[in-house]
């Protein structure tokens, strides 16, 4: 049984609260159980960290990498300049799948970059949680070739 690493970034602590057209109606906590019983059918358990901070981000992924398999990640408006997360990710030398529940690539041209998604084995935008079923199984896929 592998862990994956389950890490949500600023404000998605918000889910059930913000625009519902973008981000759909469920809350975090239904997004990580929804990974976990996905996960768990697999064989997988999950660890799950959300921070609006991304130096806490980065001390997650530095003091658990170790001990795991792979990484989903949404990380919110980081996604879209920090590079440092960029870096984070490549350290842990973790096969990661990046999430956004909304399409990123329709919306404002700053939200359509990712410096974060080349760090990652895929990008997964759009399908609101159905996206994060996808991770898990993205993850999986790459984690038994």
């Amino acid at each position: 049984m592998a862990t994956i690493l389950l890490i949500h970034g600023p404000n998605l602590n918000r889910l059930g609260k913000r625009d519902a057209a973008q981000y759909g109606t469920k809350t975090l906590a239904d997004i990580e159980a929804l990974v976990a019983a996905e996960a768990q059918r697999i064989g997988h358990t999950v660890k799950a960290f959300q921070s609006n901070h991304e130096g806490a981000l980065i001390d997650f992924l530095q003091a658990e990498a170790t001990d795991a398999a792979g990484i989903i990640a949404n990380l919110g408006a980081f996604t879209h300049y920090s590079y440092a997360l960029h870096d984070a990710l490549v350290d842990t030398d973790l096969p990661c799948v990046e999430v956004h529940l909304s399409d990123i690539n329709s919306r404002e041209d700053w939200r359509k970059i990712s410096v974060t998604a080349p760090a990652c084995i895929a990008m997964i935008a759009g399908k609101k949680e159905a996206g994060y079923v996808e991770a898990v199984a993205t993850l999986q896929a790459h984690l038994t070739k």
